[in-house]
């Protein structure tokens, strides 16, 4: 928790005015047990109403000026914790999104977006929670106790052995609790991860009627989380019967000899009252400090799972922000004996070495797996290459502002993503002040016009009221707008027919003024291919053309022969 209080910087004085005012409360609530004694000795016993009204107005009055400055610290706690986890949450989105895909990987959507929603709203719950109690119940505590040493300090004695007593049980019940808190949080993850994977894949589940299956797997993990919340419950339910009868036991105590102390003249009926209100206090203050345990117990674990995200960095930064100058007649991308692996030790891609000149149409082909995808991603620079050069109008990529790279770059993904909203603000992403004469011209190109009836149609979430060859053409526009020096299609003609996908091509290839490097398992789609590079498990089978490839390229022959081109 304590790395987290940078985002609390904002908020001093409500961190001061709230615990301040809580405090405030505890020691009014202190003097309770002295006017209950007061009435009790000088009132009751002598018979005098006059002073019993005049110090039930005196509580009355304490008791209104309590609640006030509680209400008070309520306010500054709200409004401290809500703020904080805002800026918290702010922050952590900031940085996810800084995050590289190495990065991403490792965590895991899941596990982000549970450490986005639960262990934020747990921070929230400690801060609001701390500020109101962390101070109060401990003070409460020490007030009680120093007071009972004023009443009566031989009977005293009995309060320190029954806080201590009440403090050996939190602290076994805090020390058995947290890490069955952290096992709970990850326990979390991987549920939110099979609900994901379940709602995404629904139709393929369906098509194989494995709804059984599943729902059983899901069973079974949340089972497991359950009986991990179980026996941490049974933990926690231990605290309250415990810290009654530690309390209730030095109250049976406090009356026993007191009782003897009052006959023996030593001490006075409300003393004795006094004294017992004081146990009372110290045991619901107990058991306030308990349930805070248990809820900073679950914050601290929540804070290190944030704190974990907070501490890991990018793999790929930004070494510089300031624009690069393109080198004059350099290729548009060129690759100068690239290796890469993802850390497993095998080599995804090995002794890459090509080039595909500006203001050229070049294909990308290779069976499944062979790492198209992921030569696209290093000139992206979404991975850095293990070794070697990636040069993107002669500069090497590293050099290059992430919005001078990826901003001259209209790429659409292998899985065609859309967002909420219209086809207007889809498209837009490139160049969010196109015309719509613009968005039109990228839309006929895309082959996409003909089921756009307007710019302002709905997009439904992930635009599931468009088929696939309706979002992958709509990505493809979207790449299109603002007309950008570079085009990258990662299999993004997969989902299209044969006719549209021939119509497209002839589309894209009348375009000049942009270079395209198209990813395909078709032949057909790079036959009038200006450059073709042929890959076969991460290794550079062929460069040329595709006459040349088919007299020179045993891999690209097979690949012709296999679709009887």
């Amino acid at each position: 928790m304590l790395k987290l209080r940078r985002f609390l910087r904002d908020y001093k004085l409500q961190l001061i005015v709230g615990p301040a005012c809580k405090l405030f409360e505890a020691v009014l609530e202190l003097f309770v047990p002295l006017v209950m004694a007061a009435i009790i000795d000088n009132g009751i016993l002598k018979k005098d109403s006059g002073y019993v009204v005049t110090m039930g107005i005196v509580m009355i009055l304490l008791g209104a000026v309590g609640l006030s400055s509680a209400l008070v610290c309520q306010y500054m706690a709200s409004y401290t914790s809500q703020g904080a986890g805002t800026k918290i949450r702010t922050a952590l989105f900031d940085h996810i999104g800084r995050l590289s895909h190495k990065e991403l990987d490792e965590i895991g959507t899941p596990s982000l977006i549970t450490r986005m929603t639960g262990d934020i709203n747990a921070v929230q719950a400690n801060i609001a929670m701390t500020m109101r109690l962390l101070l109060r119940a401990p003070f409460l505590i020490i007030g009680a106790l120093v007071m009972a040493c004023f009443i009566d300090l031989p009977l005293s004695l009995i309060f320190f052995g029954a806080a201590l007593a009440i403090g050996v049980i939190l602290y076994l019940v805090m020390t058995r609790s947290l890490p069955f808190y952290k096992k709970i949080q990850r326990k979390l993850d991987r549920s939110a991860l099979l609900a994901r994977e379940n709602l995404e894949g629904n139709r393929v589940i369906r098509a194989f009627s494995k709804q059984h299956a599943q729902q059983k797997s899901f069973e079974k993990e949340t089972a497991e989380l359950s009986k991990i919340s179980v026996r941490v419950g049974k933990l926690s339910a231990l605290l309250n019967p415990a810290t009654y009868v530690a309390a209730y036991s030095a109250i049976v105590l406090i009356l026993w000899f007191g009782g003897s102390a009052v006959n023996g003249g030593r001490l006075l009926s409300g003393d004795i009252v006094a004294l017992t209100s004081y146990m009372i206090q110290i045991l619901l203050a107990m058991i306030v400090l308990a349930n805070l345990v248990v809820l900073l117990s679950k914050g601290s674990a929540s804070a290190a799972r944030i704190n974990e995200v907070f501490e890991t960095e990018p793999s790929v930064r930004e070494l510089s922000t300031d624009p690069v100058t393109p080198v004059e007649n350099a290729p548009k991308i060129e690759m100068k004996n690239v290796s890469f692996t993802y850390g497993d030790g095998d080599n995804e891609l090995e002794g890459i070495s090509f080039s595909f000149e500006k203001n050229t149409f070049n294909g990308i082909i290779g069976t499944t797996g062979s790492g198209k995808s992921t030569l696209l991603s290093l000139i992206m620079r979404y991975y850095d290459a293990t070794e070697g050069e990636v040069l993107v109008d002669g500069v090497n990529v590293r050099d290059y502002p992430f919005s001078q790279l990826r901003g001259g770059i209209g790429a659409v993904p292998q899985k065609s993503v859309l967002f909420t909203g219209t086809v207007r603000s889809n498209l837009l992403w490139q160049k969010p002040d196109a015309t719509d004469d613009e968005i039109w011209a990228a839309l006929r190109t895309a082959q996409a016009e003909s089921f756009v009836e307007s710019l302002d149609k709905p997009v439904a979430q992930g635009g599931k009221n468009f088929s696939g060859g309706q979002r992958q053409r709509l990505c493809i526009a979207r790449a299109l707008v603002g007309n950008p020096e570079l085009v990258i299609l990662d299999d993004s003609f997969s989902a299209l027919d044969f006719a549209t996908e021939k119509a497209l091509r002839k589309a894209l290839l009348a375009k000049t003024d942009a270079t395209f490097v198209v990813v395909t398992q078709r032949v057909s789609t790079v036959t009038e291919a200006d450059r073709i590079i042929v890959l076969e498990d991460g290794r550079l089978e062929g460069v040329g053309t595709h006459d040349e490839l088919r007299e020179s390229c045993e891999a690209y022959r097979e690949l012709c022969k296999s679709q009887n081109i």
